[in-house]
């Protein structure tokens, strides 16, 4: 009796995921790097501090904007953030290196760009964490992470993130 209901389990599980996968979860990549995987200094203070090429894929429906938030929890003095970006176009697959896909809003070194990753010891890990939302934002350029995440609450469809790593150089 054990075996045929493992064997049930089984067929269910396999029957379940295909479908699972079929529907697509929303996925952030980037060609210049892999999840967890080491950021091409390019992308980083020690480079061009530009930020890196991104793709978005498995969009949910009834996107109507993206936002974009790029921090480092491993910072000593807690979270830093480094690009905050929204009201991005529903449209937009692909975010080209050295480019704004949206409205910029502040970051931990006091202005409204992509501050790359430049670590002060040891490995850090960057988050680019992506948001599908149901609305554009009603906030004007130069706003907070804080103020982005508050004005996305109820709006958020899909969520995905990649994660990069740096270390001091």
């Amino acid at each position: 009796m054990q075996r045929i209901f493992f064997c049930f389990l089984s067929m269910v599980c396999c029957s379940i995921a295909p479908g699972y996968a079929e529907m697509g979860t929303m996925t952030i990549t980037s060609p210049a790097f892999k999840h967890q995987e080491e950021i091409p200094s390019r992308y980083t203070c020690q480079g061009n501090n530009i930020n890196p090429p991104l793709v978005f894929a498995n969009i949910p429906a009834g996107t109507k904007s993206f936002a974009l938030i790029v921090d480092d929890p491993d910072a000593p003095m807690g979270t830093w953030v480094h690009w905050v970006v929204f009201n991005i176009p529903q449209a937009t697959v692909t975010v080209a290196e050295q480019s704004v896909p949206g409205v910029s809003g502040s970051n931990d070194f006091g202005n409204n760009d992509y501050g790359g990753p430049c670590p002060p010891s040891g490995t850090h890990r960057y988050f680019f964490k992506l948001y599908a939302l149901d609305t554009m934002l009603p906030l004007s350029a130069g706003s907070s992470k804080a103020a982005a995440e508050k004005a996305m609450q109820s709006h958020v469809l899909g969520e995905a993130v990649l994660i990069g790593l740096c270390s001091h150089r």
